[in-house]
């Protein structure tokens, strides 16, 4: 089954029982992003109860309830994106408390929603995982390199040109595969491969 993501980000808000919901589903690229994104909705919110999210990035995947009873709002949240086989997605819930308490059940349910909410309207899209490759090239091989990251749709994104030309690209996971296996082929061992530099 294809592992989906999000277009672009979707919000949207319910009023269950006089507290407000603000739920927002987004494409995120790991963990760090969320907590930066987490980090700003505290910030615009300074007068909400809670900022719970959920987080679905492979290894990188985590719930948090910011205060709210354990397993009753991150842990529902994710259980959301689990079930529309999404990765690499955030989703964040602020809350402004309405004066009613909902109870373990209704927080549960009024979490769910506000993650479900936002997710009918979005637009989903395979997953494409993008991969980062450094290589060095004499100049005589230059056309070439530039020729194979063209045919297979890699972005290049650096090319620094020294004593040799040294190439940083990226390019979904099989492609960049297949790139590397055929510069080394037609490359007849001049190609040096280095480790990337980091490049969000």
């Amino acid at each position: 089954m294809t592992t989906l993501t999000l277009r672009e980000p979707v919000q949207a808000e319910l009023i269950i029982k006089k507290s407000r919901f603000i739920g927002c589903v987004q494409p995120i690229a790991g963990r760090a992003a969320a907590v930066q994104v987490v980090a700003g909705l505290h910030a615009e919110h300074p007068g909400a109860a809670h900022v719970c999210w959920a987080l679905l990035a492979g290894g990188d995947s985590a719930a948090n309830d910011d205060g709210e009873p354990s397993g009753t709002a991150g842990r529902p949240m994710l259980e959301v994106l689990r079930r529309q086989q999404l990765d690499g997605v955030l989703a964040t819930v602020v809350r402004y408390f309405g004066g009613v308490k909902l109870g373990a059940g209704g927080l549960v349910r009024a979490y769910t929603d506000a993650v479900a909410q936002p997710l009918l309207g979005a637009a989903k899209v395979p997953l494409r995982r993008e991969v980062v490759l450094a290589v060095e090239a004499p100049y005589a091989l230059e056309g070439l390199v530039r020729r194979e990251l063209a045919a297979h749709g890699a972005q290049l994104r650096q090319a620094t040109h020294g004593e040799r030309v040294a190439f940083v690209f990226s390019a979904p996971d099989e492609a960049a595969a297949l790139i590397r296996r055929n510069l080394d082929e037609s490359g007849q061992g001049q190609l040096r491969w280095r480790a990337a530099p980091f490049t969000p």
